[in-house]
């Protein structure tokens, strides 16, 4: 395993500071915002693409600090039918494949998007219960209409530019579980488009993220290490926690895309996303990694680090010290 950070936690210091932070940790890798819902301060795109900057160059801080560019990330949804997000966010998608092309990175992270509801709405529809005949009627025209012909498209520029695409399972997209990341990739007949292995999404889901390895099989091609804590307020409210609250412009929201921000999570929340090993122990992190291992023992698997409860060094530290243990442990002869 490469295990590495996604650099976002470190937008505030310089790539070099990140990378010196990385190492410092003991981590081998890491992967770049590229667009999508954040910005790119550490990857120069537009420089990139024109030739003004040298991918030699930009690489060389990488060599210099003893750690590997293991991927491009440009989380977003390209299919939203806001004109000021979808095409932005795809965009940005298509830029990150030709970029991670120069660089001669085969990684590229991103979601796999989610569509109005019907011809003309405005508004992303998440249908996850379609016991309603119209809801059927909705996804046939989310999928066969508006993401198959946008998949397929990607997945070829993916195919010319020798890139991979991993895309995370994520709520409030078409694709949020291992059954529609197969989805995906049938009804397109994808040869490079896989999945960006993230348990954070699956442990509140229910799924159990070594069996969801186990089941894609050779369609995980790169992994982020992201924990989840199921709190005790789960109990009344359940997983589906709609006590969201809008926070003021005053405050500087995280920006979505156009008009969009992110909400303030819920006090006294159902869950959280927790630095690795403060929702699961090492024994299960071992076994995941085992797991991924079977699939490509040169898999990346990198930290995204979103525990509010904790600073952006202190995160990473308790994470990297549980990914090293669980590396170790499952090194182990069975």
């Amino acid at each position: 395993m490469k295990l590495g950070v996604y650099t976002a936690v470190m937008h505030d210091r310089s790539l070099r500071d990140a990378l010196s932070t990385i190492a410092s940790l003991g981590l081998v890798g890491a992967e770049i915002n590229a667009g999508g819902f954040l910005p790119s301060p550490h990857l120069p795109i537009e420089g990139l693409l024109s030739g003004r900057v040298d991918p030699d160059e930009y690489l060389a801080a990488f060599v210099e600090a003893g750690v590997e560019l293991t991927g491009l990330n440009a989380n977003g949804n390209p299919l939203h039918a806001d004109p000021e997000v979808g095409p932005e966010d795809a965009a940005d998608l298509r830029r990150a494949i030709e970029v991670a092309s120069l660089l001669g990175v085969r990684r590229v992270v991103t979601m796999s998007g989610l569509p109005a509801a019907h011809p003309g709405g405005s508004w992303p529809a998440w249908h996850v219960n379609p016991w309603d005949s119209g809801y059927l009627d909705s996804l046939e025209y989310q999928w066969d209409d508006v993401a198959v012909p946008f998949w397929r498209e990607i997945d070829a520029l993916a195919r010319d530019h020798d890139v991979k695409v991993c895309i995370e399972m994520h709520p409030q997209n078409l694709v949020f579980n291992p059954p529609t990341l197969q989805r995906l990739v049938d009804k397109t007949n994808a040869s490079h488009i896989g999945a960006e292995m993230d348990p954070s999404h699956l442990f509140w889901q229910g799924i159990d993220p070594v069996a969801a390895i186990d089941y894609l099989g050779e369609l995980v091609f790169h992994a982020a290490a992201k924990d989840t804590r199921i709190n005790s307020a789960c109990a009344v409210y359940g997983v589906l926690d709609d006590r969201f609250t809008r926070i003021p412009r005053s405050e500087n929201p995280t920006g979505l895309g156009g008009r969009h921000t992110v909400n303030r999570w819920p006090q006294d929340s159902s869950w959280d996303f927790v630095a690795v090993g403060r929702g699961h122990d090492v024994e299960f992190w071992s076994r995941f990694l085992a797991a991924l291992g079977r699939v490509d023992p040169d898999m990346a698997v990198n930290i995204e680090h979103e525990d509010t409860e904790l600073g952006q060094l202190e995160g990473l530290e308790v994470a990297a010290s549980t990914l090293r243990a669980a590396s170790a442990a499952a090194a182990q002869p069975a």
